[in-house]
């Protein structure tokens, strides 16, 4: 960093006093929220904010210039995706030369017939800052296309139509979607999802007749529980359109006749406290993976006319100890089910005629992650999945049922001097400070000295379920060729190892997540895999969250934090029903409206715990437009930081003024960031080439 650094901004304090079960806190940042997004201190003192990280990140400018086109170059720039076929077309999506998006392709019959552009999303970003597509979908007939698109990064679609044959766009356009969509058997009706405009909750599902007026559509469920959100789908036969609402813990299905799409939705089972279940439909039955007396889940089937019935569920798949029933995929003749087993995910095959020849589908390495992909044909034999690991490009595979036999179809390419075997993935297992066991992946290169600590990258996030397998990166390897190793630490609160893994990470165990994430640090460091001056953390959303709350308990056991739009004004957000994600979250977090939940939450929130003390060199991120986590929370953490740390390490706050949750949009532009990221980090153990 540069000796002669300007200093940085200082947000005025401002008395604003919250006042919570008698506990008063001072919060003399809260000026800084302004939800239009228009105050022009509000803005000034961001843009001061952005001015003084760039002036901090003026140093590593060619630095960040060489990882950035070392990151894209890696990046083959024309590219096509395996295509399926669908209803007379094959359908894929390919890339090309240095364009930023995908283009959306079909070819009728046969990969030899000439192609058809669907959509091409370089076309629709164009006078654009951001753009980001959510569905795309062709009418069964196949002569019209739906497809959504967000300009803002505040993931509120616009869905608009186009005609196949003529490649007219049709005059509907409906506004304030959730991006979500599906049409009926009528190849005219659509279903989409509405956003509150305030909270952004997904609450209402519309339907619309092609060539009408918006104004015009009609609310087929309206979800009145704030708790809940609500998506579509539609079933595997393709005779019902699903309506799901969603809870943390908590479903309820409702179905639509998709060839009679003016008829009434029908409630498959009603919502139950602490009940989650899925549903699709084949061979006549729903099918209904279930939490319902089977904590980590089973399969059952039920006639939808006795769909509310539970007495009538019969058992298809039973809950197995240890082993997660994370997902299902619905054959003809075969059943193919998504597991976790060990912390790692796994496929299983069962035919519908000879359930006990049931198997896994095997893999080599010690840990991997594998997903059912893309099978649209019902009547098919051949499974279609995905495969990847820490050294393993993402691989998809067609698996032939019946002989047991796999092809694969592509690997994604990494340009230039790339060789998987000089890179070795490690699965290490650490006991936390109540005996739990807590996995760490690890991946560096087989060169690396070993016989030294060295640079390491911690990432986390412990949050809702959400397993962080160990994946590929090609991004990644910018860091492993400069030796740093990378790990995650499958901290409780994801679901790695299963259901109880996941409660045992939230609500009054949230600690447990923050525990474990400083138990491996220290694991790491005692072990010689690297030492504190050369240890890194990073996490975003609600890892950010992590990272700041271990930021403010163990800030001595880190060189360096990376908070990428962090979740860290916990209480004051959960206290606030306006805010989206607020109300349906609180089977996550708690409600702090009551007293436990206040107080536990509080021990751990990032911002009510900033101390007087030493902080990590630190680098905060966030997007204006942020509709998962508001930008004012990490600007009002890093105010706080700036008046209260008693080190004089930099903290640096980068605001993207033009995006939202996810950054940047586009394939090779989202690595600006990451660059910027990477150099940061790599500055601080001395490399900066």
């Amino acid at each position: 960093m540069s000796e002669q650094s300007p200093q940085p901004p200082v947000a005025r304090q401002v008395p604003h006093t919250l006042e919570t079960h008698g506990v008063r806190r001072q919060d003399p940042y809260y000026w800084l929220r302004d939800d239009a997004r228009k105050d022009p201190q509000v803005l000034a003192h961001l843009r001061a904010e952005q001015a003084y990280a760039q002036a901090q990140l003026a140093p590593l400018k060619r630095f960040r210039e060489q990882l950035y086109d070392e990151i894209v170059a890696r990046i083959p720039k024309d590219d096509r995706s395996v295509p399926y076929f669908l209803d007379g077309y094959w359908y894929y999506t390919r890339v090309e030369k240095d364009r930023e998006y995908a283009v959306h392709c079909r070819r009728r019959g046969s990969m030899e017939a000439p192609e058809q552009v669907v959509l091409d999303e370089n076309a629709q970003a164009e006078g654009h800052e951001y753009y980001a597509s959510g569905a795309v979908r062709v009418s069964v007939d196949g002569k019209t296309l739906a497809y959504a698109e967000d300009t803002v990064s505040r993931r509120i679609y616009s869905i608009r139509f186009r005609d196949l044959d003529s490649g007219k766009e049709h005059a509907d356009v409906l506004e304030g979607t959730s991006g979500s969509l599906v049409w009926a058997l009528d190849h005219r009706t659509l279903f989409y999802v509405k956003r509150d405009p305030a909270t952004l909750r997904a609450h209402q599902v519309w339907r619309h007749v092609l060539g009408t007026e918006q104004a015009q559509d009609v609310l087929v469920y309206d979800e009145q529980d704030e708790e809940f959100y609500v998506g579509i789908s539609r079933s595997r036969s393709r005779d019902y359109v699903l309506i799901g609402s969603y809870q943390t813990l908590s479903h309820e299905y409702r179905t639509v006749d998709a060839r009679k799409p003016d008829s009434a939705p029908v409630v498959v089972l009603p919502r139950e406290a602490r009940h989650e279940y899925d549903v699709d439909h084949a061979h006549g039955r729903f099918y209904i993976r279930t939490n319902w007396q089977a904590r980590d889940f089973r399969l059952m089937s039920v006639e939808p006319q006795h769909s509310a019935e539970k007495d009538r569920w019969r058992v298809e798949v039973p809950a197995r100890e240890g082993v997660l029933l994370s997902s299902f995929e619905l054959f003809r003749d075969y059943l193919v089910l998504g597991e976790r087993r060990g912390g790692i995910p796994r496929l299983r095959v069962v035919p519908w005629q000879d359930r006990q020849s049931d198997h896994e589908i095997r893999f080599e390495e010690p840990a991997y992650a594998s997903a059912i992909g893309h099978n649209p044909d019902f009547e098919s034999g051949t499974l279609r999945f995905h495969y990847t690991s820490m050294t393993t490009p993402p691989s998809t595979f067609d698996y032939d049922l019946a002989a047991r036999t796999r092809e694969l179809k592509k690997q994604q390419r990494v340009e230039g001097d790339f060789d998987p075997a000089r890179y070795a993935t490690e699965r290490i297992e650490v006991r936390a400070r109540d005996g739990v066991t807590v996995p760490v992946s690890l991946v560096y290169r087989r060169d690396l000295d070993r016989s030294q600590p060295q640079p390491l990258l911690l990432y986390g996030y412990g949050s809702y379920g959400y397993a962080l397998d160990p994946r590929f990166s090609s991004v990644r390897l910018s860091l492993l060729d400069r030796g740093v190793i990378f790990a995650i630490a499958h901290v409780r609160g994801g679901q790695e190892l299963g259901r109880a893994w996941y409660e045992d990470g939230k609500l009054l165990t949230k600690l447990n997540s923050f525990h474990d994430f400083i138990d491996c640090a220290e694991h790491l460091v005692r072990t010689g895999w690297t030492r504190p001056d050369r240890l890194f953390a990073q996490g975003g959303s609600a890892g950010g969250l992590l990272v700041g709350a271990v930021a403010n308990m163990r800030p001595e056991l880190f060189h360096a934090v990376v908070a990428d739009v962090p979740f860290v004004d916990v209480v004051t957000t959960m206290l606030d029903e306006s805010i989206p994600l607020t109300t349906f979250e609180y089977d996550e977090w708690g409600n702090p409206n009551q007293r436990e939940y206040f107080d536990y939450m509080m021990r751990y929130s990032p911002y009510d715990n900033v101390k007087a003390q030493g902080y990590p060199h630190m680098l905060v991120l966030t997007g204006l437009h942020d509709s998962q986590v508001q930008y004012w929370e990490p600007a009002k953490w890093v105010a706080r930081l700036r008046a209260t740390k008693t080190d004089d390490r930099p903290l640096i706050f980068h605001v993207n003024m033009d995006t939202g949750h996810g950054g940047a949009s586009g394939r090779f532009r989202q690595h600006e960031e990451t660059a910027m990221i990477y150099a940061f980090l790599l500055s601080l153990v001395g490399v900066t080439q």
